[in-house]
């Protein structure tokens, strides 16, 4: 009679997560490419232990968001939408706008709805600072997570 051996696969636990802090410079990027390589840290899915229920990702930290590239027409052709709630409250703003007053708002925007709609993806959200130059105030955390 053979003896079947039965190993449970590892499962990942909240006390395993160590977050590091990455900087990501968004000069000369395309807006969705890149958005979508900061999701994909946020998230963790590039980490071998990634699960879906935990907050698995890290801390990314985006400069110089104001040199960001879009392809075709969109800077005059893409809206963005903000409502106050009130009647006649819509306010609508095109991609060059938003570009010239408020430039991290664009590319938060666009990590915003790669994300998980739900707690965990606002949790994965509030990991991600953007900020128009090359100028950060977290110097101390990105030294801090690569020793």
């Amino acid at each position: 009679m053979k003896m079947v051996i039965s190993s449970k696969p590892y499962e990942t636990k909240a006390s395993d997560l160590k977050p590091s802090w990455k900087v990501m410079d968004a000069d000369g990027k395309t807006l969705g490419r890149f958005a979508s390589e900061i999701a994909t840290i946020l998230t963790g899915k590039d980490k071998p232990i990634y699960v879906p229920h935990l907050l698995c990702g890290d801390y990314v930290i985006v400069i110089n968001a104001d040199k960001i590239h879009v392809t075709g027409n969109k800077l005059e052709q893409k809206r963005y939408y903000r409502h106050s709630g009130y009647h006649g409250g819509l306010k609508e703003r095109t991609l060059q706008q938003m570009m010239d007053k408020t430039p991290d708002r664009v590319i938060k925007a666009a990590v915003k709805g790669m994300l998980p709609k739900s707690a965990l993806g606002r949790k994965m959200l509030a990991r991600m600072k953007v900020y128009s130059g090359a100028d950060h105030p977290h110097q101390a955390q990105v030294g801090a997570s690569s020793e």
